[in-house]
């Protein structure tokens, strides 16, 4: 509850306070406090104080699993803010209101992470949507950004609409929007009940960009400005696969066997239309945008398994995927040349960039001592201990050494041929704060424990 309605005030505060400020690094530093102070609030709930008590009347279960994936994902956004909070004001002038807009997703976040009716996964998931689809066309200067946003919006229109015709449907078979309501005796699956689901199921699959409903994903994330096509790829994911699989296993758990194939279906589609369309890409922006389908769909291996490992998982691959994602966007937002020759050459002209955009590479491609390798083994693992999936594990496998090819590619061009110097904008301190995510993602891949036994030590207390 704390981190929902702070992030909503804060989210005014955000609002109004280009009214008193046209600086954009006070408005940027006021923000990075305001995100420090969400992210105590939510902490100090994790540890059971709470600052507001309201009777949601069973609507918001806030349990150990969601607080602490908000603490994830809040953490970094704060990284996120630290090192792209500079471009975000390149975008246009109207910093404050991308700022408001950001603290407003969080709060859908802290909803979808929460909810326990299907009316708040709506709210939740529509308090994230919308305020993205300002955010991708907020450069009114750039044509392409508008024609993504226009797609974006008609593409997540049509998506909630296929939503909300899943929960009228169950609504109609079970007369409740409860999570446990509609759980009670769903072992068989009725006819409007599997309708139900079915919509639910590509709605969702819409919101996390995965096959075949991620048509939308590589042009609207090529067409949004590069500091919140970041964001979108990584602290939105995330946030719609927490919904995804509390609605999965708070309501059709009982039902797995009758829906797992699809699902799996999904996921290997995901990953094979993802990673082998990355393979073809001349713009890197582009190949990170079929990159996060292919992610998608080793994340989607939480909903196939749907087992406490794929739980610890998803916490796990939502942590390793967002810091190397928001690491290697640090780097391509400051550059000129988006195309993979743009990259030639970097490790002599600017060594710390390459040196830590390399060690996010290496853990997108799950390479082992990175965070990345742990967050796949977490996948595959929950998927065998699931089993009847071993097919869909092997694909896996394949996928992610498929994927191996194109992160190298960048790494290849930095190291291993010429290029004409950049003038990058590389402070200092940005520099520190990419080494500091590049040394979390080494320890998070050579001591998984930190991460994954916080969730039983929160359980314990």
């Amino acid at each position: 509850m704390n981190a929902i309605v702070l992030s909503a005030v804060l989210g005014v505060v955000m609002m109004f306070s280009g009214i008193f400020s046209q600086n954009k690094d006070v408005i940027r530093v006021t923000a990075i406090a305001a995100m420090i102070i969400l992210l105590i609030t939510n902490l100090l709930e994790l540890n059971g104080f709470r600052l507001f008590e309201f009777n949601t009347h069973n609507m918001l279960v806030f349990d150990t699993f969601g607080l602490l994936f908000n603490s994830v994902l809040f953490a970094c956004t704060l990284f996120f803010m630290l090192i792209s909070g500079k471009d975000i004001g390149h975008v246009g002038n109207n910093v404050a209101e991308y700022y408001a807009l950001i603290f407003f997703i969080l709060c859908g976040v802290a909803i979808v992470s929460s909810f326990n009716t299907l009316l708040l996964l709506f709210l939740g998931i529509e308090i994230i949507s919308i305020p993205l689809y300002i955010l991708t066309g907020s450069d009114k200067r750039n044509l392409k950004g508008n024609e993504a946003s226009l797609k974006y919006f008609l593409m997540g229109a049509f998506s909630t609409g296929l939503m909300l015709m899943g929960i009228a449907l169950i609504y109609g078979a079970k007369g409740s929007f409860q999570m446990d309501i509609i759980a009670m005796g769903s072992g068989q699956l009725t006819p409007m009940i599997t309708a139900g689901l079915l919509l639910l199921m590509f709605s969702m699959a819409f919101k996390v960009s995965a096959a075949p409903f991620h048509f939308w994903t590589p042009d609207v994330y090529d067409g949004a400005p590069t500091v919140f096509t970041s964001f979108m790829a990584t602290i939105v994911k995330a946030a719609a696969f927490v919904g995804f699989i509390r609605l999965f296993e708070g309501s059709f758990g009982d039902t797995q066997p009758q829906w797992r194939l699809i699902v799996a279906i999904i996921t290997a589609a995901t990953l094979l239309i993802g990673n082998i369309t990355a393979i073809f890409q001349q713009s890197v922006k582009r190949m990170l945008a079929y990159s996060s389908i292919a992610q998608a769909g080793f994340m989607m291996f939480a909903i196939v398994s749907l087992n406490e490992r794929g739980r610890e998982g998803l916490l796990f691959y939502a942590t390793a995927y967002c810091i190397a994602t928001i690491g290697v966007f640090a780097v391509l937002i400051r550059m000129r040349d988006y195309t993979f020759e743009g990259f030639n050459g970097l490790s002599r002209h600017h060594p710390t960039l390459a040196f830590t955009t390399t060690v996010f590479l290496l853990s997108l491609a799950g390479i082992p001592a990175t965070a990345g390798f742990m967050a796949k083994f977490y996948m595959l693992s929950a998927a065998v201990g699931a089993g009847e999936l071993l097919w869909l594990v092997i694909l896996g496998i394949i996928c992610a050494a498929i994927s191996v090819y194109y992160y190298f590619r960048i790494i290849q061009a930095m190291y291993f041929k010429e290029g004409e110097r950049q003038e990058i904008d590389s402070n200092p301190s940005f520099r520190y704060l990419l080494a500091a995510m590049a040394v979390i993602t080494l320890l998070l891949g050579i001591f998984p424990e930190w991460l994954v036994s916080k969730l039983y030590y929160f359980v314990d207390i």
